[in-house]
């Protein structure tokens, strides 16, 4: 059993609308063996490896389904028994995943093991460990050769566990996120550690574990400086212990004679607990633990012993949010048991884990234990009287075993006040302080305690799930404060997909939303454009480039292109959109990732319709998009329509939906909208749109449309967007390798980026639309990567628009042999009717577009679709025409007159311009 190829999935996708790792297993010989046939003894050793499959309802959606499943009838097949496993994996270490599904693939034997994850890195570990586990339980004649040898699953499962806690989030992050997630605030993980980006664009807000955007750097750098904080929080008459800042052992012991035994020695900016001594009673144990301390700080600070116990109290935005009782790890004596057997018993407790993945950890007998047992005059091997306490820790951290005992109810006024102005002097937003008193239910004046410290980026464990007591949401009030009640946390998204226009489409939206003032974020097949400026090149309509826009801090509006390469790889880069579109689903990039048809393509590009919240924009004329409205959960269904008449649309509005329709009027088509209410509001003229060419593009009036609809429905006002379309044009600036139009030439040249069937034929139908004194000529190419019949397709298509064609190649042949793609675009002209002395094969694309250059006459029209585009409009502008090269309006260049010639002449205003026999324009006086 192996995996084939895996994908991660880090944003909705066709899958899930939730991050998943798909494995392609290879079930191989245990094809034959499904879980039945194994029998219960195989079963049993799964259970006793993994007691939480148990659990597992499965099909049968109850407790112990999974197990039943197993052993009725012929059982299951191990791909999804493997499912189970990775899922269960990730449970144990601390992750809250449920979905999963494996599929049967075309292919015998050969599976699609679908399963949720949390953290990328978890998800991909499991699948590895839960496949060893497999392995390791198979009869010996069933397991691979490569299986590992003598496998421990208890010592490989904890390792796992680590490794998991090693790049998760904290329990404090995790609650912070888990937070703004309940309350709709997206957010984005910067690192591998706890850096977070909350919201989205101009409204984002960062987290580092507690730390926030809000916390001031001078606050984090006195929380440190435990000396500093001492001396700012005594000067207010806030309760502190004596304490002195020292750098050498015999002034610690100095120092711990003047304050009085017993003492507490620390590290100067330690955290955790590390390095912490208490109850010191003289001067030999100063020694060890002014040692101790010195292994993690150069200061060490002495402080006077405070009895009682140890306290954190939480403060957020100046107010205390949470109080808890914090108890070192420790067992308790039942005069029969050693301490390491009481130990191995408070371990088993379901709620200890390793490290942070569990509520409270487990206990170690480490060093730090070894003395505290030594200070006690005890060791491991010691029995312990009944109920005789025994503390293992000198602090009362959770990641060392400790407890939590949550006293936010109880806490005395005073107490909650100190613990105020404490963390306001230091200027932190979020704090926790360290009190350390015998009663928190009496104010510190009666009874005495102190504050021993004071924390920024304090933990939330103890809080969120204490050991006892009412759990707090501690996360709430940090996502108060970082974005108050009625305050946005995302820009606007726009999400474009489509087989064709979605460049365009894209553009004229982030074009009107300019003029609309706003700071906009695209991402399209030539790069990320920052506010129109460019600033990442390549085809950026992936994750990524959706990545790059949300984490901009200028941008407070996003257009999404979103092609399907990037859905089938990785997913989408965005968990919402506000508004979504899907132009149009047409025949490309067909049999490549497992995408064979149409209805597989739709399937795809409906995702991007799926996470719309506030409106989907479908095509009304297009089947294929008509089917994903079963599939909206948007507020509002738009619709886009080239028919008036169209009857689902009239329904539709009738009913109170928007839409966007091309009616006809004696000056041509006039967009027009239908709002909520149903009246129709007369939007624009189409030939006043100058990318459609005075009316003649009827796809980018297409593209207006959509770009309009989603304008309309991310609130922008009407004469915007129609300022907005009126001054947006088809130029290679404004719009490269989308119907550019040359025109300074003698002849008219058209550039586009057209690599479809469909994108061809509507390109030809706007070359039909130009009426020319002329002949047409076509580059004509498709990407090496489409099917065959795509590519006679594209030939069969563009047959009979032009006078002459030639063929070519892009620069990147994607696996085809160099004279390929031209013979196939020969063979379908061919079939289409295409005299063959009007075919020429010319490869390289600059060979081909100079010889169509060459060729073109005054008058004539000439169609290239380029492949590298920049390229190819350098080639066009920077083409001189021949001295022969007719004009459009029957007239030549004029002659350059020479320098040497240029005193023969006299200028005057009867200047006229006359032709030699050749037809070139010369000067002459018009008396001469």
């Amino acid at each position: 059993m192996q995996f084939l190829d895996t994908s991660v999935y880090r944003g909705p996708n066709v899958y899930a609308l939730f991050p998943v790792i798909r494995h392609r297993v290879d079930l191989g010989v245990l094809e034959e063996w499904p879980t039945a046939r194994l029998g219960s003894e195989f079963v049993d050793a799964l259970v006793a490896a993994l007691p939480g499959l148990a659990d597992h309802g499965c099909s049968y959606r109850e407790p112990g389904g999974l197990i039943r499943r197993m052993l009725e009838d012929e059982g299951t097949w191990l791909g999804h028994v493997l499912e189970h496993m990775v899922l269960e994996l990730q449970g144990i270490a601390g992750y809250e995943v449920s979905f999963g599904k494996t599929r049967s693939t075309d292919e015998a034997g050969v599976y699609d093991m679908v399963f949720e994850f949390e953290e990328e890195f978890a998800g991909i570990q499991a699948g590895k460990l839960g496949l060893d586990l497999l392995h390791s339980l198979l009869p010996k004649d069933l397991r691979p050769e490569d299986a590992p040898q003598d496998f421990d699953f208890a010592q490989e499962r904890d390792q796992f566990i680590r490794a998991c806690q090693s790049r998760s989030l904290g329990p404090s992050t995790h609650s912070l996120v888990k937070e703004a997630e309940a309350r709709g605030v997206p957010w984005i993980r910067l690192n591998e550690q706890s850096l977070i980006q909350l919201g989205h664009g101009r409204y984002q807000q960062r987290l580092q574990a507690t730390i926030t955007s809000a916390t001031p750097h001078i606050a984090v750098e006195l929380a440190s400086e435990k000396d500093e904080t001492n001396r700012i929080l005594g000067d207010l008459g806030l309760p502190v212990p004596r304490q002195a800042l020292v750098y050498r052992l015999r002034r610690a012991i100095a120092a711990a004679e003047r304050i009085g035994y017993p003492v507490v020695i620390k590290p100067l900016n330690a955290n955790h607990g590390r390095g912490v001594t208490t109850d010191i009673q003289n001067e030999e144990q100063v020694e060890k633990a002014y040692d101790k301390a010195k292994e993690h700080s150069d200061g060490v600070i002495v402080e006077t012993f405070l009895e009682g116990l140890d306290h954190r109290l939480l403060v957020v935005g100046g107010q205390l949010v949470a109080a808890a009782k914090r108890v070192p790890a420790h067992v308790v004596g039942d005069g029969q048991s050693t301490v390491e057997e009481l130990v191995a018993k408070v371990n088993e407790d379901p709620r200890r884990g390793v490290g942070h993945e569990k509520v409270l950890t487990r206990i170690s007998l480490d060093a730090a234990a070894e003395r505290m047992l030594m200070q006690a005059g005890m060791d491991s091997e010691s029995v312990p009287t009944e109920g005789e306490i025994v503390y293992l820790q000198p602090t009362a951290n959770l990641s060392t075993g400790g407890t939590s005992v949550d006293v936010t109810d109880v806490i005395h006024p005073d107490n909650k006040s100190m613990a105020e102005r404490a963390i306001l002097a230091l200027g932190l937003d979020v704090g926790g302080v360290d009190f350390i008193t015998t009663d928190i239910t009496r104010s510190y004046g009666e009874v005495g305690g102190g504050i021993c410290e004071c924390n920024a980026a304090p933990g939330f464990r103890m809080h969120v799930a204490p050991s006892q007591g009412e759990p707090r949401n501690v996360a709430g009030p940090v996502i108060d404060m970082l974005f108050p009640e009625g305050s946005p946390s995302s820009i606007p998204i726009a999400a474009i997909t489509g087989t064709n226009g979605k460049t365009t489409t894209s553009r004229m939206l982030a074009h009107i939303l300019k003029m609309s003032g706003l700071t906009v974020g695209q991402t399209s097949t030539d790069g990320v454009y920052i506010d129109g400026r460019l600033t990442v090149a390549g085809d950026m309509t992936g994750p990524t480039a959706a990545q790059i826009v949300l984490r901009d801090p200028s941008v407070n509006a996003a257009v999404m292109e979103t092609a399907r390469g990037g859905i089938l790889r990785s997913g989408l880069g965005y968990q919402r959109s506000n508004v979504s579109a899907c132009l149009n689903i047409a025949a490309d990039h067909l049999g490549l990732k497992g995408v064979n048809s149409l209805e597989d393509l739709a399937e795809v590009k409906r995702v991007v319709v799926e996470v719309a919240r506030d409106a989907a924009v479908l095509n009304a004329d297009d089947v294929h998009c008509l089917q994903m409205a079963d599939h909206c959960t948007a507020e509002k269904l738009c619709y886009v329509t080239m028919n008036r008449s169209h009857p689902l649309v009239r329904e539709h509005i009738k009913a109170g939906g928007t839409a966007l329709v091309l009616e006809q009027g004696i000056n041509g088509g006039m967009i027009t909208l239908y709002d909520e209410q149903g009246h129709n509001i007369p939007l624009l003229w189409t030939h006043l749109i100058p990318a459609t060419l005075e009316g003649r593009a009827m796809h980018n009036v297409q593209n207006a449309m959509f770009a309009a609809a989603l304008a309309y429905h991310m609130h922008v006002d009407l004469e915007n967007i129609r300022q907005g379309l009126r001054t947006f044009d088809s130029t290679f600036f404004q719009s490269p390798g989308r119907l550019n139009v040359y025109d300074k030439h003698p002849f008219k040249v058209i550039l586009d980026y057209a690599h479809n069937p469909a994108a061809v034929k509507m390109v030809c139908d706007v070359v039909d639309r130009y009426e020319i004194g002329g002949r047409k000529i076509v580059v004509l190419t498709m990407p090496g990567d489409r099917r065959d019949e795509d590519i006679v397709e594209v030939a069969g298509i563009a047959a009979g628009h032009f006078d002459h064609y030639i063929c070519r190649r892009d620069d990147n042949l994607r696996g085809r042999e160099p004279g390929e793609v031209p013979g196939l675009l020969r063979r379908g002209l061919l079939d289409g009717g295409v005299p063959e002395d009007r075919i020429q094969i010319i490869e390289r694309e600059e060979d081909a577009n100079q010889a169509a250059l060459d060729m073109a006459r005054g008058g004539d029209l000439l169609l290239i679709l380029a492949d590298q585009v920049t390229r190819s409009w350098k080639q066009i502008i920077y083409f001189q025409p021949g001295e022969d090269v007719v004009s459009d309006q029957g007239e030549r260049p004029a002659v350059e007159i020479p320098e040497e010639f240029m005193g023969s002449f006299s200028f005057s205003d009867d200047l006229e311009l006359i032709r030699d026999e050749r037809g070139v324009r010369i000067a002459r006086e018009s008396d001469d």
